[in-house]
């Protein structure tokens, strides 16, 4: 199993479309929301590409916000090989 763990910019928070998007993906196997972090688990990967998104509403207003982090890695080995990446929202 493979965890995408995404979390969120201050102030942001998921859709319940974007949820419902995702959880009706063959690949997904749950959604979790948790403390401003959204946990996709994944059946399994393979070499064809996949395409997430995730659509946020902005419920409270933030100024200099600090980038958000995404890291893919494996449920069973976390301590394995992760990808991670970060970005922010432009002014």
């Amino acid at each position: 199993m493979v965890i995408i763990e995404v979390s969120l910019l201050s102030g942001f928070v998921v859709t319940s479309r974007s949820r419902t998007l995702l959880e009706n993906r063959n690949i997904v196997k749950k959604i979790e929301v948790k403390a401003n972090v959204v946990y996709i688990y994944l059946e399994k990967l393979n070499d064809e590409s996949q395409t997430f998104i995730l659509q946020l509403e902005q419920v409270i207003q933030v100024k200099n916000l600090k980038p958000a982090s995404i890291k893919i890695y494996d449920y069973y080995q976390p301590g394995g090989l992760q990808i991670s990446y970060s970005s922010g929202v432009g002014s």
